[in-house]
């Protein structure tokens, strides 16, 4: 595995700096005071700032081996990924943020011309944006074969009725697209019984219950919607793939999704344990300055570790994606879903210890940073899913090595 980037990434590493340093960083207090004022309203300096990033080559960059993105592999991406996700405002100014990225790969992937056409091009341009309805209050969502929505054909139309909940993205006006997964046919073998349907957020029933909080974090504009979905009437034009594709849908899609995650934790993480160097050469405390405690030296020490392995593992993920497929490359995922939410964790932890009470308060990115990165050891499969499926196949390729012992 060569993991020297291109010189074409490293182009686009300097650009994106440059971009983050002049646009993303200076704006950053602007933005969190926009979103303080109207705080379910798009926000201006977003979409001041999304027409340069386009302007600059910087737009669609996630989408590999697409006519519509920049062209890149999975293992291209992922620094400039990483880059991105050092801001929370980052990732939507070029247009690369969740859950619109893995929306926009689905529909891209599986959808038909009249609903790209429809729903992606608009999506690609950055007018609107989408969401993701699969997690159910009622239900462990942990194991999808759980789900009772329900995808009944009716003619020419679907009627969906279902209650999801954690549908990120439900809360921002400029959300006008859901991706549903709901049973159309509960008789059919367990991965067989779910479907994906194209549901237009103004379609009578539809109706957003709540905006769940995170630690206290409501994260407007975007939100985590608890939605409800009662006798919603769908043209049977809007179903992805076909009936019973859902699972194969899913697999294709949360691939990528989690690994994207997984490389916006490690930009975080990097973000943090900067933070903490500049914080502890600039107090002192006990007559040095707290860059000379031990305690601290060994915190600054575990998290460069930490970060460098968490990446290693990414980039090798991304390669075997690239590489191998998404199902080939199954286990470097799980196991980086894993890791690297964790690692963010404990990074995150360490920079709010040396912060003191600055860290645990909003004068900080690190607090929010911290709720949003304990989120992802829950969403798209909580650490204990990934942990059992990595145990399966280590097993199984221990019972492949004792077969062939065996038969010598």
């Amino acid at each position: 595995m060569n993991f020297e980037f291109s010189d074409k990434v490293k182009d686009l590493q300097r650009r994106l700096q440059v971009f983050l340093d002049e646009h993303i960083y200076p704006n950053e207090q602007r933005y969190r005071d926009e979103v303080e004022q109207k705080p379910w309203s798009p926000t201006r300096i977003i979409e001041e700032l999304k027409p340069k990033a386009r302007a600059a080559g910087l737009w669609n960059l996630f989408l590999p081996e697409s006519e519509h993105g920049a062209g890149l592999t999975n293992l291209e991406y992922a620094p400039l990924c990483e880059m991105m996700g050092r801001s929370e405002m980052g990732p939507e100014v070029f247009n690369c943020s969740a859950p619109d990225t893995g929306n926009m790969e689905v529909l891209a992937r599986y959808g038909t011309p009249e609903q790209k056409e429809r729903w992606l091009k608009p999506l690609l341009a950055g007018e609107i944006r989408s969401c993701f309805a699969m997690t159910e209050p009622a239900v462990a969502s942990s194991d999808a074969t759980n789900i009772e929505a329900r995808i009944a054909r009716d003619g020419d139309h679907y009627v969906v009725n279902g209650r999801k909940w954690w549908t990120s993205g439900a809360g921002d006006p400029r959300c006008k697209i859901a991706i549903f997964m709901g049973k159309t046919d509960p008789s059919a073998p367990p991965h067989k019984q779910q479907s994906m349907i194209l549901v237009p957020m103004d379609a009578p029933g539809v109706k957003i219950e709540r905006l769940l909080k995170v630690f206290g974090y409501d994260h407007a504009p975007h939100g985590h919607g608890e939605v409800t979905f009662g006798n919603v009437r769908i043209p049977a034009s809007n179903v992805l793939l076909g009936e019973g594709r859902g699972f194969e849908i899913a697999q294709g899609r949360l691939g990528p999704g989690r690994i994207h995650h997984c490389m916006r934790c490690i930009g975080v993480a990097e973000r943090a344990l900067g933070t903490m160097c500049d914080r502890v050469q600039a107090r002192m405390a006990f007559g040095k300055s707290l860059a000379e405690q031990g305690t601290i030296r060994a915190a600054i020490a575990e998290s460069r570790v930490e970060i460098e392995q968490a990446r290693l593992l990414t980039l090798k993920a991304a390669y075997m994606m690239d590489t191998v497929g998404n199902k080939g490359a199954r286990a470097e995922i799980a196991m980086i879903k894993v890791i690297a939410p964790n690692v963010a964790l404990r990074v995150l932890d360490r920079a709010i210890q040396t912060h003191g009470g600055a860290g645990v308060s909003q004068d900080t990115f690190l607090a929010a940073a911290w709720a949003s990165v304990r989120t992802l050891r829950i969403a798209d499969g909580p650490d204990e899913v990934h942990m059992e499926s990595i145990a399966k196949w280590e097993l199984a390729k221990g019972k492949k090595s004792a077969g062939a012992q065996a038969s010598h």
